[in-house]
């Protein structure tokens, strides 16, 4: 069932079963997995709620002892946990931790040996030599999605896998559709599991204080000689431009940041920190004028609608600011999250636009060059106008015999239409309801 949320409502922090499934798959296939995700996403819960399981040790390096031994010696350290050893915030460690970790899968090929979560990406971490290619998977933890957020189950938080599925046909569901200011508490309230268990009005302060924190003590760890006093200014622009294409000129302008430094330093870095997300632009050729700029997102609709200082009141007024870009925010990152972790198509999430022709939020590919395409409406009504771009794309790719399998238009009411031939109009919760 939808489960509404009144705007007191808290949720206690019971991990993310999607992200757990596919971590134990991997444990049980690979030497090493690494965990990888934004702080307060859920990883040491993750790496806990696993190590019951698998009756494992888990040490954080955030604990100053602890960090220091391994940095003495990273092996004698390993060693010091026989069986099973789960290292939280691994990253802290640098590259000597990673490459005592590759002595000792080389020595035991056993799967199952070290889970390592970490609050950057892993393969960009400064310094490493050794990135445990053949050795590892590499898994990325986001926060909640909203059917973990609504503990719906594992067949929750499934569009995408059901939109490329030739049997399944989106359908009314019997059951309560959440309200447009529901749906709007949704968009500011985001999915890290601490925030969910806040009230309302102490999440600005929390919201505050996680960019301070990633400011102050993560970045220094990544970005070492680099002055950063420009990143929370940057963070604002970016937010009050997600979902916009990429225009590294005029966000030099806005932030007086030179642009060659924004492209080779401050974009990677945040997007290695988990807190921008690049959407490229289609690599198909379905037009020879296709912009190829990416579009930027920062990753969670929450931190984005806090750091803009916006809150679900502000955005219900007519003509609010913001209201298109955050509520799209939040369904790129849901499908994000669903692409990562869901079973059967495992598409990449790709954008496109032409200067003259369709312009489409998401278009998801399947490894075998099927395509979903996706528009999200700010709006609790949806009209012919609405599905123009996707129309326009559906008959291009039929007309050079791209296999198009379904567009549809994600808004904020409560039917779900048909608009045409492979076009259909859901209401945003069918991203997170079991069908």
């Amino acid at each position: 069932m939808c489960i509404r949320l009144t705007s007191d409502e808290r949720i206690p922090n019971q991990g993310s079963p999607h992200a757990q499934q596919v971590t134990e798959a991997a444990l049980r296939s690979f030497r090493a997995v690494v965990v990888n995700g934004p702080r307060q996403a859920g990883k040491t819960t993750l790496a806990r709620e696993l190590a019951r399981i698998y009756d494992a040790r888990v040490v954080s390096l955030d604990d100053p002892s602890l960090y220091e031994a391994c940095r003495a010696d990273p092996i004698a350290f390993l060693h010091a946990f026989p069986g099973p050893l789960f290292i939280d915030e691994f990253q802290r460690a640098g590259d000597l931790l990673v490459r005592a970790v590759k002595v000792a899968v080389d020595a035991d090929r056993s799967p199952g040996q070290f889970l390592l979560t970490g609050s950057s990406r892993f393969l960009t971490m400064a310094g490493l030599s050794e990135s445990l290619a053949g050795r590892t998977a590499i898994i990325d933890l986001w926060p909640y999605t909203q059917g973990e957020a609504d503990q719906l189950g594992p067949n929750s938080d499934s569009l995408l896998a059901r939109l490329f599925d030739p049997t399944t046909t989106p359908t009314q569901l019997d059951t309560l559709y959440p309200t447009r200011t529901e749906y709007l508490q949704r968009v500011c309230r985001g999915g890290y599991p601490e925030v969910h268990e806040l009230p309302v009005a102490a999440r600005p302060a929390w919201f505050d204080a996680y960019v301070a924190t990633i400011v102050e003590r993560d970045v220094p760890l990544i970005a070492r000689g680099r002055h950063l006093s420009e990143l929370p200014r940057l963070l604002r622009i970016l937010a009050a431009r997600s979902s916009q294409e990429l225009n590294l000129m005029s966000i030099s302008v806005a932030t007086a940041i030179d642009r060659t430094a924004l492209s080779r330093n401050y974009l990677p870095l945040l997007e290695n920190i988990y807190l921008l997300r690049r959407l490229p632009a289609s690599s198909r050729n379905l037009t020879a004028r296709a912009v190829k700029h990416p579009k930027t997102y920062i990753t969670d609709s929450g931190l984005a609608a806090s750091i803009l200082g916006v809150d679900h009141s502000s955005m219900a007024l007519a003509n609010a600011p913001g209201l298109g870009p955050l509520v799209e925010t939040f369904v790129v990152n849901e499908l994000v999250r669903q692409s990562s972790f869901g079973s059967g198509a495992r598409p990449t999430l790709y954008h496109f636009r032409s200067p003259d022709e369709p312009e489409v939020d998401v278009v998801a590919e399947a490894p075998d060059g099927r395509l979903v395409a996706v528009e999200v409406k700010a709006s609790s009504t949806v009209g012919a106008g609405d599905f123009k771009h996707l129309t326009l794309l559906r008959d291009r790719l039929d007309d050079i015999g791209q296999p198009y399998v379904a567009g549809v238009v994600i808004y904020l009411g409560d039917k779900v239409l048909p608009f045409g031939e492979r076009l259909t109009a859901l209401p945003m919760c069918h991203l997170w309801l079991p069908d």
